[in-house]
């Protein structure tokens, strides 16, 4: 959900959040469910190894005889320092949003494999990282591939598109007040908090969020989220789903690849290019609504979320010095107090703050 919570494959070499606390996962109730759900048998023995780094979940990759899964089981109170709970129930509508999504654009998702409702645990594929690297390592490594961001910002405007006015799809999402307090208090609300003087322009913001409610909301899009399959993108970890504005999906990917200029300054000019990219193969494709309106919700949001990966609940763990930190907040002030139409006068401030 949020640090490095990549949820299907492991990371060894990812190093959680400086703030995060990693207790131990005890695999017994894991393996019970295998049991119970009929994966394992009484004669039958797993390999369970746990996945590091989420906050959010338990997660193990699962060896068993016949083939090789994951189990993802949410967590009510998040391993980090600070009193951050969120609904254990998220898992379910996890589930349902893979379900919707792979519906939309198959292979968007992983395949499922089995859930336990009573557990908020599921079972689903395990996709090996070396045919599905994560794209935030890529981008660590400076690798900018402007046509993966394109499909990115395609494969994200055809699931909006598929779940656009859906009654249907709405009515399975009884999910505002989870993503309320996994995104809008944890992010936004805790950032006007740290900035009083911005609560007139936050708070505005995260009314539109909560009462535009034109599409499925995967809640988390970010790099850490999205697998560079053989396929095209895979999107993981909907735990914070909820049908409401898909802005919010389009913010939340583009602010990474703003952050990104901080962790591997060298390839700066190339996270800017998949800005675009990214932002363009979106909109291309946005028929529920003016594009112009879509856009216009977005630049206003961005700069908020910005804002809030320093100094919200969350930070992002690789913008670590205070001159940094500053540069964001001097960068994404003025886009608040004086809110911008184009998504592209947001990367231009952003641009030229970083070439002072």
């Amino acid at each position: 959900m949020t640090s490095e919570d990549s949820g299907i494959h492991p990371v060894p070499q990812s190093v959680p959040h400086p703030g995060d606390i990693q207790p131990a996962m005890d695999a017994e109730p894991t393996r019970l469910a295998l049991h119970r759900l009929g994966l394992l048998s009484d004669d039958e023995d797993a390999t369970l190894t746990p996945l590091t780094g989420g906050i959010a979940s338990d997660i193990w990759k699962v060896e068993l005889p016949h083939a090789t899964v994951c189990i993802k089981r949410a967590l009510h109170r998040l391993k980090v320092k600070a009193d951050w709970f969120v609904p254990i129930e998220r898992n379910l509508y996890e589930w349902l949003y893979y379900e919707i999504a792979d519906r939309a654009a198959p292979g968007a998702a992983p395949r499922l494999v089995a859930r336990d409702t009573e557990a908020y645990l599921f079972v689903m594929e395990y996709l090996e990282p070396e045919s599905y690297p994560l794209w935030k390592h890529q981008l660590r490594d400076g690798l900018t591939d402007v046509g993966f961001s394109i499909e990115v910002g395609k494969r994200l405007a055809t699931i909006h598109s598929y779940t656009a006015a859906r009654r249907d799809i709405a009515d399975q999402f009884p999910t505002d007040a989870i993503f309320y307090a996994s995104r809008m208090e944890s992010y936004l609300e805790a950032t006007a908090r740290a900035h009083p003087d911005l609560e007139a322009h936050i708070f505005p913001l995260i009314d539109a969020t909560m009462h535009t409610k034109n599409a499925l909301v995967h809640g988390d899009v970010s790099p850490k989220n999205i697998l560079n399959g053989p396929r095209g993108p895979v999107l993981l970890d909907p735990e914070c789903a909820f049908y409401g504005d898909p802005a919010f999906d389009l913010a939340f990917c583009l602010n990474h690849l703003l952050l990104k200029c901080l962790w591997t300054p060298s390839s700066r000019e190339g996270f800017l290019s998949c800005f675009q990219a990214l932002k363009d193969g979106y909109l291309s494709l946005v028929d529920w609504e003016p594009a112009a309106e879509m856009e216009q919700r977005t630049a206003r949001l961005l700069p908020g979320l910005f804002l809030a990966r320093i100094d919200g609940k969350s930070p992002v763990e690789y913008v670590t010095s205070e001159e940094d930190r500053d540069l964001v907040r001097r960068t994404a002030r003025p886009l608040l107090t004086h809110p911008v139409e184009h998504l592209s006068e947001v990367s231009h401030a952003w641009h030229k703050a970083l070439g002072r």
